[in-house]
């Protein structure tokens, strides 16, 4: 049950997706015929606060949309789902983010052009100063400027917040970003990126190793059908995803930080709360869409682990 509504605030990208399904994804210089298309409201940013909404907590969004129908969209989208929009900044000049996302049997290939949520700047960040500083937890990512992502948990950490980086898209940060943070939560792709390459993928305890190395903070290595490998406050350990039907893999990553934030938020420790986003990350993958899939509490609360 939950005990106490979480405070959170996003700080990230929201894009509008154009998915298509197909049977095949092209090469180059082939055409296919697809099976579905839909456009969706997606963006790693609007996603999680979206996800934590629908979760139970208080969320505040903070990014820019353009000045076109799809700016329009997004934001009446995130006001529906419950989420803030004050700090939601209209770039007129711009065109809102669009991601590109073909589907092949429940996996996905994104492209994503960042459009306005290039214009997410230290400024916004500052701008939102008062409620990041009043948060339980700030979640961010990096699909908006490194520089912004770097300002927010630096002032979200200067407040006593905690804070949770996903990296995604995965790049390499600068080394002083860490100390500003409480959890990494890279996949298994990100987390090889994010150390230069100098592991083997294959090697989960020399690339969990070489992450808290790197970060000397809390790690989540998301693995997929595979599950979860942590290192949180000294202790390591693994957690086994559930097997659900997979439909799509869109937005799993981030219905599952969400989830967490939103269960850290609230109070449980970090270990405790990853039973809770793997649920929430089963249920988005036995769906199609970003934040079409996402759960509501009571989905991830009811749902059954025999699935």
């Amino acid at each position: 049950m939950q005990d106490k509504k979480a405070k959170i605030v996003v700080v990230g990208s929201i894009n509008i997706d154009l998915v298509v399904k197909s049977k095949h994804i092209p090469v180059a210089g082939e055409t296919v015929i697809g099976q579905e298309f839909a456009t969706i409201p997606g963006g790693k940013g609007a996603n999680q606060a979206v996800a934590a909404a629908r979760l139970g907590a208080h969320v505040e969004m903070v990014g820019c949309v353009g000045g076109d129908t799809f700016g329009k969209q997004m934001l009446e989208q995130l006001a529906h789902e419950g989420v803030g929009i004050s700090y939601v900044i209209k770039e007129s000049q711009q065109t809102t983010g669009v991601a590109l996302i073909q589907v092949q049997d429940g996996e996905n290939r994104i492209t994503i052009v960042p459009g306005a949520n290039a214009c997410v700047s230290p400024e916004h960040v500052e701008n939102a100063k008062s409620v990041i500083a009043d948060a339980d937890v700030l979640l961010v990512q990096l699909e908006i400027p490194l520089e912004t992502v770097l300002r927010a948990v630096q002032l979200a950490k200067s407040h006593g917040v905690k804070v949770i980086l996903n990296p995604a898209p995965a790049a390499e940060l600068p080394s002083d970003i860490w100390q500003y943070v409480d959890l990494v939560t890279p996949n298994e792709t990100e987390a090889a990126i994010l150390t230069a390459g100098r592991t083997n993928l294959a090697d989960e305890s020399e690339l969990m190793g070489e992450l808290c190395s790197l970060t000397k903070t809390n790690v989540i290595i998301t693995q997929g059908e595979k599950g979860v490998t942590y290192h949180i406050n000294g202790s390591s350990g693994s957690y086994p995803a559930f097997r659900v039907p997979v439909i799509d893999t869109t937005a799993a990553g981030d219905s599952f930080n969400a989830a967490l934030a939103v269960r850290h938020g609230e109070g449980l420790p970090l270990e405790q709360s990853i039973e809770f986003a793997t649920k929430a990350g089963a249920i988005t993958v036995s769906r199609f869409g970003a934040q079409t899939s996402l759960p509501t509490r009571q989905e991830v609360e009811l749902f059954d682990a025999r699935n």
